[in-house]
């Protein structure tokens, strides 16, 4: 029986996305639910799955832009399993050992490289390495060129990364650096682009500078660290107490949990905090729901398997939409200071970025202390300066001193981390 496998539906307002890459080769033999391709669509990248168990083929090439609801592929369920196949691939080894004993040498040698290279033409992934491939070849700046691949249909594995990296390269990177290099932007960079050129013509945008001594923060994580990662599972870090802040300051100043919708402004009585996250697919903001009524070890936990999702590229839209306010932490990259534009259609974004031992003033005195810029970026249209600067002033006063989030505590910092 042969199974259609269509475009499954990304989003309500999307009717159109676009083949990001293929995982499995044309005539591969795939398991039910084995993951067959990723899709792009203008708001996060998906993965479609195999209905059925069987060998595919591939109707859509790489790139290629389909209508939800369109077919990709299809699946014959009737294809022999795995195991037939591993017996039909060793067939031809025999062959070619038998014609090495008559030896026709030349002979054997014009019947296997056709063979070869017609694989790596006929296949989808020829060139394209594999997740953990390409993940390797990330980090080490390993050019795929450099790489020789032996996967099926030309598909660069890990093994094949590895490789190249131990034996070294060729040098051709030298030869070929005038080169120049054009790829199609994904749907998602597309639409990534045109909302933030659409921020900067359609709202009054200004942004608003403050600095927090972060010593307070820094030494509650030194002291608690180990005690907190033993009873949560996870480590306390910047953004739990970031989070926390924000949602309190947004409670003192609700002009900037509001949005502008039409002729009217909407004030949020909750916060829905969006976080940004670099992907390789490029910047996505997923969203904590409710965080004023989460624990820090709950935002850790939350901020960690969003991220997570994100990077793997299982976000869906629903985990990105809806925020009414985004935090972004451009100090993970080194950033020192930085105006972070604003996240439609929210009217608020607060910059973190690296903390630096500066010199400061303390009761007359100069001291060296553990400095951070923050930034609020916000739209002035609905956020008057009184607002934005009150704002970032209470969230600086919060972060300088975290017991302020609690009241009526005798061990404030114990019960603020749960502990």
């Amino acid at each position: 029986m042969i199974v259609e496998i269509k475009v499954p539906s990304p989003g309500e307002s999307i009717t159109e996305v676009e083949i990001a890459r293929w995982i499995v080769a044309d005539g591969d033999y795939v398991e039910k639910d084995a993951e067959l391709c990723e899709i792009d669509s203008d708001k996060a990248t998906l993965t479609v799955n195999a209905e059925e168990a069987g060998t595919v083929k591939i109707l859509k090439g790489d790139g290629e832009k389909v209508n939800v609801g369109e077919a990709i592929c299809t699946i014959d369920t009737d294809a022999a399993a795995p195991e037939g196949a591993k017996k039909e691939e060793a067939a031809p080894a025999k062959e070619e050992k038998a014609a090495v004993a008559e030896k026709p040498a030349a002979k054997a040698e014009t019947k296997v490289a056709p063979v070869k290279e017609t694989l790596a033409e006929k296949g989808y992934t020829n060139g394209v390495p594999s997740p953990s491939a390409k993940k390797l070849m990330d980090e080490n700046k390993v050019p795929a060129k450099q790489v020789e691949a032996s996967g099926r249909g030309g598909r660069i594995t890990k093994g094949d990364v590895l490789k190249a990296m131990t034996s070294g390269f060729t040098g051709e990177e030298v030869e070929n650096s005038r080169d120049i290099k054009r790829e199609k932007m994904t749907s998602l960079r597309r639409k990534l682009a045109q909302r933030l050129v659409s921020v900067k013509q359609e709202t009054a945008m200004l942004t608003t500078f403050n600095e927090v001594d972060m010593s307070g923060i820094m030494n509650i994580r030194k002291q608690y660290k180990e005690k907190f990662a033993e009873k949560h599972g996870v480590n306390v870090g910047f953004m739990s107490f970031f989070t926390k802040a924000v949602t309190i300051a947004l409670q003192d100043f609700p002009q900037v949990n509001s949005q502008i919708d039409g002729e009217e402004i909407v004030s949020f009585g909750y916060a829905d905090i969006g976080v940004a996250v670099s992907t390789p697919k490029g910047l996505m903001v997923p969203v904590l729901r409710n965080a004023e009524n989460l624990s820090l070890a709950e935002i850790e936990a939350g901020i960690g398997a969003m991220a997570k999702k994100a990077r793997d590229g299982k976000i869906t839209v629903d985990d990105m939409t809806g925020g009414t306010f985004t935090i972004t932490n451009g100090g993970v990259f080194g950033s020192m200071l930085s105006t972070p534009i604003l996240n439609p259609p929210q009217s608020a974004i607060l910059g973190m970025h690296n903390v630096v031992e500066r010199p400061v003033a303390i009761n007359g005195k100069v001291e060296i202390r553990p400095i951070m810029y923050v930034a609020l970026s916000y739209d002035h249209r609905i956020i008057d300066g009184r607002e934005s600067v009150g704002f970032l002033v209470r969230v600086k006063q919060l972060l300088e001193d975290p017991t302020q989030m609690l009241f009526g505590s005798k061990k404030p910092v114990e019960i603020l981390l749960g502990l």
